[in-house]
């Protein structure tokens, strides 16, 4: 049920944080895998995972740009041998900024990655995916999904459309096989949350909300990671996962 070894997953924003602890696990699992990412740490994972050539194909791309997206996609699909069986959109962005103060530019640069690129590469994903009547697609979306957290009007709004996102293409996509599915991390030990963790006043509130009485680790977001795309989830689509330490369980 939780075999994944053969598979082939293309994972976004995998150069680090929590994209790179998945990249870590689905390599373990042994799926092959094509990160796409625009950061310069692209090129030193395959050296991190000491992964054997074939294993891991690192693909600099600039999601915010469609046709360098499309681009990426063309070039992970064929580096995969043509298949895709795992897509894993977990390329984002955050700005922790009060709305009275947030450009335009920067509202639309987050709705840009963290909505429009992952409604993109799981449309693109979903068309191989439908040839062999089967697939898996895991969008991130976080806690700010359901709540509206503070000083992140961009984010929250676009984690909210994802949710709606996963279950609009679940509806659609199920009949051929193929289940889409999210997850929303909670208070995460990230560099995406670094001002958070130093806030002495914000990061004390945080930690005091959680139950787990711990910020969560990218491990613990990979583990469910691991099901959703693996057979054992088979019959789950359309859903959000909270891996929150039951933050939104309060």
């Amino acid at each position: 049920m939780f075999d994944l070894k053969g598979k082939k997953a293309i994972i976004t924003g995998g150069a680090q944080g929590l994209g790179f602890s998945m990249v870590e696990a689905f390599h373990n699992a042994g799926v092959e895998i094509a990160v796409i990412d625009i950061s310069d740490e692209l090129s030193l994972i395959s050296s991190k995972l000491e992964a054997n050539q074939g294993q891991i194909h690192a693909i600099k791309g600039n999601l915010l740009d469609l046709e360098s997206l499309r681009e990426s996609f063309k070039e992970a699909l064929e580096k995969l041998g043509g298949t895709v069986d795992i897509l894993i959109n977990s390329a984002g962005l955050i700005e922790r900024k009060p709305a009275f103060e947030f450009s335009l530019e920067s509202w639309n640069r987050i709705l840009g990655l963290n909505v429009t690129a992952v409604f993109e590469l799981s449309r693109l994903a979903a068309l191989e995916m439908k040839k062999q009547g089967s697939g898996k697609i895991v969008n991130m979306g976080s806690i700010l999904s359901v709540i509206g957290g503070f000083n992140a009007a961009a984010y929250s709004t676009s984690k909210g459309a994802v949710l709606q996102l996963t279950k609009s293409l679940s509806n659609e996509w199920a009949e051929y096989g193929i289940q889409v599915n999210a997850i929303a991390p909670g208070y995460m030990l990230t560099t995406m949350n670094t001002d958070l963790m130093n806030d002495p006043v914000r990061g004390a509130q945080v930690e005091a909300r959680i139950p787990a009485k711990r910020w969560g680790t990218p491990e613990d977001v990979a583990g469910v990671a691991l099901f959703l795309a693996a057979p054992a989830s088979d019959y789950v689509t359309g859903t959000l996962i909270p891996v929150d330490g039951g933050v939104l369980g309060r």
